[in-house]
């Protein structure tokens, strides 16, 4: 019983977290968990931006899998002040993309709390590291949803606006074609609209 609870001691001690830049979407995930496991790395958890391990990463081994993710477009970091940013990137990403729950949410709020940060502070650091403040990050990626809800057509402008936390249509439109050069309607009738990579900004 006592070793048992020397090897689960152990382990907590051993444990590593490792955040990773431009893991975005599922797909990433899947990309990277491949990863971990060519290199028989013994995996917690795995999700966007972030990998808990089951022991440390030898010095060999982490360039090697900083290789290998480079090699597929992610990037590990190191530098504490990127890793910080990358997570609040990753939370608002995550928040806006993938969330079932209600976006009308605050946003200065919610990374606040999930950082254990004051906004104030995090907000300066985001803009200093990235060159654009969170309130912009936040804007653009609400427009790249909403151009995938145009692109799909299952819900109208009303229903778009309500759901992306916009005031009215006319916000949402105003909103929209400041950032795309194009009205929603405009962007509806292209062939084939544009759609920036989740890791472009």
């Amino acid at each position: 019983m006592s070793e048992n609870k020397n090897l689960k001691n152990k382990g907590k001690v051993l444990r590593t977290t490792i955040y990773v830049k431009n893991m975005v979407c599922p797909r990433c995930i899947s990309v990277v968990e491949g990863i971990l496991s060519d290199l028989d790395l013994n995996l917690e958890y795995i999700k966007l931006g972030e990998i808990g391990l089951f022991s440390q990463v030898g010095k060999e081994t982490k360039i090697v899998l900083s290789q290998k993710l480079l090699e597929n477009g992610f990037e590990l970091l190191e530098d504490d002040r990127t890793k910080l940013v990358e997570q609040v990137k990753t939370l608002i990403i995550n928040q806006i993309h993938y969330s079932e729950d209600s976006i009308k949410i605050n946003y200065s709020d919610l990374l606040a709390d999930k950082t254990n940060m004051e906004y104030t502070s995090l907000s300066k650091l985001f803009s200093q590291v990235s060159g654009m403040t969170i309130e912009k990050f936040i804007m653009k990626h609400k427009i790249e949803k909403v151009k995938e809800l145009l692109f799909y057509n299952e819900l109208n402008l009303s229903q778009i606006s309500l759901k992306m936390n916009y005031s009215s249509v006319a916000h949402l439109s105003s909103s929209f074609k400041k950032e795309t050069g194009m009205t929603p309607t405009e962007f509806k009738k292209t062939a084939k609209p544009s759609h920036d990579s989740l890791d472009s900004f």
